[in-house]
């Protein structure tokens, strides 16, 4: 589905009725899509005739159709009216979401108990992509992972009764999941979603929101920061963001640049910037100052929150103690949002996360840690360049390049010599 409050709305009442509900990020290929409902073996679809991302309107049912040519199981797809654009109806299995609503509200009882659910129930499936290929169906349980969502966002955002939290993320990926959905409304929070990019109409859009709808938690990534530096000042002229009491970032490490633009321009050096640290598998953040409570530092996701117990290991598995050390980013123990497996294939999940070193899970990224204890992340291990026996993380190549006013964004990429 596109970003619209549908969206939310559906995942809310799949988790009422006890259905586990997998999103799919709406830019995905037919294929992708029927990789993943033969991986599920999903049997009820919800979708958008289609879906708007800047002046385009991008098809959305159309490839839903395409998709299920493979997948004769389902049984039905409920489709959302959005841009008006023809679309076909199978008869018999495909309905209009409005004509279901009005005969919930015409000729039955629109009462809706929740449904009474274990702690470790299935709650979603989240597909990320796979070494191999494959993507993996992370899974999430409805106990832990609405602690976790619910803990996080309350504390490293520092969320106060009655402040507007916009995360700028596609509900699609685990960031919408926790911190447009799960984590904000489980805290009473006001969540404020976003449907199209962030350089439409103009590339102020998202000073436009946060000045018209009085934001107050602004969490976005450093991609789309890097990208409105590009365009310059012009379009912060006549933005009143002084409701801006927090900052995140997530996703990936946001370089010094980025972090130094948006902590000036933005937050105007007077909100604190939480350089959140997560992963789908880990359901909510697990490295980041607090908000105004532990200090921040630029390129740095900082400590672990309570009850997260990082570690570094060489090659060999060996803990690496002490700090102005690197190695690979390990954990030592559960926390509630952890995973619970990978649906359908629980020794892929082993494999995955627990067996590259014994009796810890595995991010797959490089971190560093500085002299105060602080965790940088580096970029992921397999991204690492190993230069004349020097390892060295592509988000510090990248970091360095980033930092020349004549470069918007890099990509670093290793090939063998």
């Amino acid at each position: 589905m596109g970003m619209i409050p549908e969206l939310a709305i559906a995942l809310l009442a799949c988790a009422r009725i006890g259905a586990i509900h997998s999103v799919v990020f709406g830019g995905f290929s037919a294929q992708s899509i029927a990789d993943r409902l033969l991986d599920a073996h999903a049997e009820y679809i919800i979708t958008c005739d289609g879906a708007f991302r800047g002046a385009k309107a991008i098809p959305l049912k159309s490839v839903i159709d395409d998709a299920l040519i493979t997948c004769p199981f389902v049984k039905r797809v409920i489709v959302c009216t959005r841009t008006r654009t023809a679309v076909s109806m199978i008869k018999g299995r495909d309905v209009w979401w409005e004509d279901e609503i009005k005969k919930v509200e015409t000729q039955g009882n629109p009462d809706c108990p929740p449904e009474v659910m274990d702690a470790n129930d299935m709650l979603f499936i989240l597909y990320t992509s796979g070494s191999t290929g494959k993507p993996k169906g992370v899974v999430h349980a409805c106990g832990g992972y609405m602690v976790w969502a619910n803990y996080t966002f309350v504390n490293v955002f520092q969320y106060q009764p009655g402040q507007i939290h916009f995360c700028t993320a596609d509900i699609g990926w685990i960031t919408g999941h926790s911190y447009i959905v799960y984590g904000p409304l489980s805290a009473g929070a006001t969540t404020l979603m976003f449907e199209g990019i962030p350089t439409y109409p103009d590339a102020g859009r998202f000073w436009d929101i946060v000045d018209r709808y009085k934001v107050d938690i602004l969490y976005t990534a450093p991609t789309a920061i890097r990208s409105l530096m590009a365009f310059g000042m012009d379009y912060l002229k006549g933005k009143d963001l002084s409701s801006l009491k927090v900052l995140g970032t997530v996703g990936e490490p946001i370089n010094e640049e980025a972090w130094h633009w948006y902590h000036k321009n933005i937050g105007k050096e007077r909100c604190p910037v939480v350089d959140t640290w997560w992963q789908t598998e880990t359901g909510g953040i697990l490295i980041s100052n607090l908000a105004g409570v532990t200090p921040h530092k630029p390129t740095y996701a900082t400590l672990p929150l309570p009850g997260v117990h990082p570690c570094l290991v060489d090659e060999q598995g060996i803990i690496i103690e002490g700090n102005n050390v690197s190695g690979n980013l390990c954990l030592k123990s559960p926390w509630p949002g952890i995973l619970r497996t990978t649906y359908g294939d629980h020794e892929r999940c082993r494999l995955n996360y627990f067996s590259t070193y014994e009796n810890l899970y595995f991010t797959g990224d490089g971190c560093l840690r500085d002299e105060a204890g602080n965790y940088r992340i580096t970029g992921r291990v397999d991204d690492v360049l190993n230069v004349s026996g020097h390892r060295i993380g592509t988000a510090e190549v990248e970091n360095a390049i980033n930092m020349h006013e004549g470069v918007v964004e890099s990509a670093v990429v290793g090939v063998s010599s």
